[in-house]
C-alpha cells in the first residue's frame, strides 16, 4: 500500500491571504474536492503563523505580501517550527527572484493566482503528499540557478552518486527528470500515459529513496546526474 493510500483523511489546509473576497473565493474553490479540508483563515503574516502553530495543518497555502509580516519570513518560521507542515505559496509575483526565496525558505510549492484553478487543488495534494508543484514558467528558473552553482565542498564522487541513481527504477528516473524540467503533475501524467496518483507516488518515493527534502534538492541531483539539459 502506498502512501497515498493510506492517507485517509482529507487534507487539512490554512489559507492566508489579506484579501477577503479572494480567500473566500479560494475556501470555496478547495472546498470543492472532498479530500480537502480548510481548517483556518488568516489575514496577516503574525495570525498565519499563530494559527499554523495552533492547528498544526498539513499544508498552508500563503501570500507573499502580508500585513505584519511578510509570507516567506512566515514559511521560514513554518517550515522551523512544524517540519509536517507543508508551505505553497500563492503569490501574484512572478519573478524569479522572489521564486527562488521562497524556495529556500521551505516552501514546497510556487503557484501565481493567474493559474487555473484545478492547478491550486493539484498543488495543494502534491505537496501534501510529500511533493512539489511550481508554477511551469518559473520552474526553468530553478534549472538555471544551479546550473552555475557550484558543487560543495566533500561533494560524493560520481561512482558514489552512481550507485544512488541506481537506487531508482527506470520509471522513477523519468519522472524525476520530467520533474526538474518543470513538468507538471498533470503534464507528466498525460505524456506517460499515468494516473496522476501514481505519478504523486513515483516522486514521493523518488524523494524518500534519495533522502531529498525538497524540490531544489531533487533539481540539484538531477542537474549534477546530467538528467536536465544545461540549455533549459
Amino acid at each position: 500500500m502506498t502512501n497515498y493510500e493510506q492517507k485517509q483523511q482529507p487534507t487539512r489546509v490554512l489559507l492566508a491571504d489579506d484579501h477577503d473576497i479572494l480567500r473566500q473565493g479560494l475556501v470555496l474553490l478547495l472546498t470543492m474536492r472532498p479530500d480537502i479540508q480548510i481548517v483556518g483563515e488568516a489575514r496577516t503574516g503574525k495570525e498565519a503563523l499563530n494559527l499554523a502553530l495552533e492547528q498544526q495543518p498539513d499544508v498552508v497555502v500563503l501570500d507573499i505580501s502580508m500585513p505584519d509580516m511578510d509570507g516567506l519570513h512566515v514559511c521560514y518560521q513554518i517550515r522551523q517550527q512544524l517540519p509536517a507542515t507543508q508551505v505553497l505559496i500563492l503569490t501574484m509575483h512572478e519573478s524569479e527572484e522572489y521564486f527562488l526565496q521562497a524556495l529556500r525558505m521551505g516552501a514546497a510549492g510556487y503557484l501565481v493566482k493567474k493559474a487555473a484553478p484545478h492547478e491550486l487543488q493539484d498543488a495543494v495534494q502534491a505537496v501534501a503528499h510529500g511533493g512539489a508543484f511550481l508554477y511551469p514558467g518559473l520552474a526553468k528558473a530553478l534549472v538555471r540557478a544551479y546550473i552555475n552553482t557550484p558543487s560543495p565542498p566533500n561533494t560524493a564522487p560520481s561512482t558514489e552518486l552512481d550507485r544512488t541513481l541506481r537506487l531508482l527504477s527506470p520509471r522513477e528516473v523519468e519522472i524525476l527528470t520530467l520533474v526538474a524540467e518543470g513538468h507538471t503533475n498533470q503534464e507528466i501524467a498525460d505524456r506517460l500515459s499515468l494516473s496522476i496518483k501514481t505519478v504523486q507516488t513515483h516522486r514521493a518515493n523518488v524523494m524518500d529513496k534519495l533522502a531529498l527534502r525538497d524540490i531544489t534538492h531533487l533539481v540539484r541531483f538531477a542537474i549534477r546526474h546530467g538528467l536536465v539539459p544545461p540549455d533549459l
